[in-house]
């Protein structure tokens, strides 16, 4: 079965849910999305060493605020490119990725 989103929208708590073609329905957390985007500036960065503790970091105005997702568009039939509130949006989420991340709506 080729599962697929059918619907798409935002939860009043601003969270997304997405409704798949076999029924099932899950909500993403904006922050757990951006955590895991397959971009590979963020891939690469995932994959670097951590900091030293002792390392403090500058974050933008755009990063102190809490992800939200400003936008959604389909990429061909397969995947969303997703625009983020601290204006990350080059991550392009194949259905494959968006169905192994979130939790099934709590029911």
């Amino acid at each position: 079965m080729d599962l697929r989103p059918v619907k798409l929208s935002l939860t009043s708590g601003g969270q997304l849910l997405i409704e798949w073609s076999d029924g099932q329905r899950r909500v993403y957390r904006p922050g757990e999305l951006r955590e895991a985007c397959p971009c590979a500036t963020c891939r690469e960065k995932r994959n670097l060493p951590p900091p030293p503790a002792t390392m403090l970091p500058v974050l933008s105005a755009a990063e102190t605020r809490p992800t939200a997702i400003l936008e959604m568009k389909p990429v061909g039939h397969y995947a969303y490119a997703i625009h983020f509130s601290d204006g990350h949006d080059t991550g392009i989420y194949t259905f494959e990725v968006l169905r192994g991340l979130g939790q099934p709506e709590p029911g």
